[in-house]
């Protein structure tokens, strides 16, 4: 870390003992303002989609009259402004500071809520989608817009991620995706949203529970998600593996020995028999039968994160 570290002490220990973190002023507005023009775009030329497509996750109300987007699929294979965000400099150095020096590139997505409907998500662990070998594992998210408590930013459950793997399947045994609320098994009072102004990002580890609401505000709520992990990370499912010269070529930082993953005592839980709406977690989601956003104890959270 320079003199100038994108991370401080104090958002290290916070990462650690929390499991989530938000960083400000990481991306700058010229790169803001083509990360939002290009999603315009996009969202516009949905219009001739009727249907979920390999690139658009549509809400239920999206018309070419009215373009609804829910989610932009792997945008950094779409758009080269998405993927300059996956190897961004500022980026790459808080997941090193955080997570692990050596970094290896996963997947993205594009999670939009646009002003008065844009889709809750459900509360979940990223972890239940993809066991991997270690869990040295993290999200990171894009703030194109400010986040604010009523956009439905993320909301994570603190020191949640040094706890159980829980479980992520409907009542009749298939994953869907979701944690079921009227179990008990966290308190979902204690949820701290991610807010920070347009430019930041936040950073959650893969076994941190979270969520997010419905948008009831005005302004839209983009949040461009770019997940890593550790070099010697190797996923536990086939069917999230990858090309061997691809994955070689997802190594961001580090050194790199493909073939010997570290293996560490983590807790897993396999994501089978496979949803019963396969497709992205919205679809996944479907199944959960008792939905937490929407209900009376929703808008109850514990406070807002800053940077330390």
């Amino acid at each position: 870390m320079d003199s100038d570290p994108v991370v401080t002490a104090a958002q290290v220990e916070a990462y650690r003992r929390d499991g989530f973190v938000v960083i400000e002023d990481v991306i700058d507005a010229a790169e803001l303002a083509t990360l939002r023009r290009v999603t315009d775009e996009l969202v516009q030329a949905s219009r001739a989609a009727t249907g979920h497509t390999d690139v658009y996750d549509l809400e239920p109300t999206h018309s070419a009259a009215e373009p609804r987007v829910r989610r932009i699929k792997h945008p950094h294979k779409v758009h080269p402004a998405y993927a300059a965000m996956v190897s961004h400099p500022r980026i790459l150095a808080a997941l090193q500071a955080l997570m692990h020096p050596d970094v290896r590139f996963d997947i993205s997505k594009l999670n939009l809520k646009s002003a008065g409907y844009g889709s809750a998500v459900e509360w979940h662990q990223d972890w239940a989608f993809y066991p991997h070998t270690n869990d040295d594992l993290a999200a990171v998210g894009v703030m194109m817009d400010d986040m604010r408590l009523e956009n439905g930013p993320l909301l994570c459950i603190p020191g949640s991620h040094r706890g159980a793997v829980h479980d992520h399947h409907d009542v009749d045994g298939f994953f869907c995706g979701a944690m079921d609320p009227t179990k008990g098994e966290v308190d979902y009072g204690a949820a701290v949203p991610c807010t920070g102004k347009a430019g930041s990002i936040s950073i959650h580890h893969v076994r941190t529970v979270h969520g997010s609401a419905v948008n009831t505000s005005s302004v839209p709520r983009r949040l461009l998600l770019l997940e890593y992990r550790a070099a010697d990370a190797w996923p536990l499912m086939a069917k999230n593996q990858v090309d061997f010269d691809e994955w070689k070529s997802l190594l961001l930082s580090g050194d790199d020995d493909p073939v010997q993953p570290r293996c560490t005592a983590v807790p897993v839980r396999l994501p089978l028999p496979v949803s019963r709406h396969q497709g992205s977690i919205y679809e996944n989601q479907r199944s959960l039968k008792h939905s937490y956003f929407g209900t009376a104890e929703a808008p109850k959270f514990a406070g807002t994160v800053m940077p330390t």
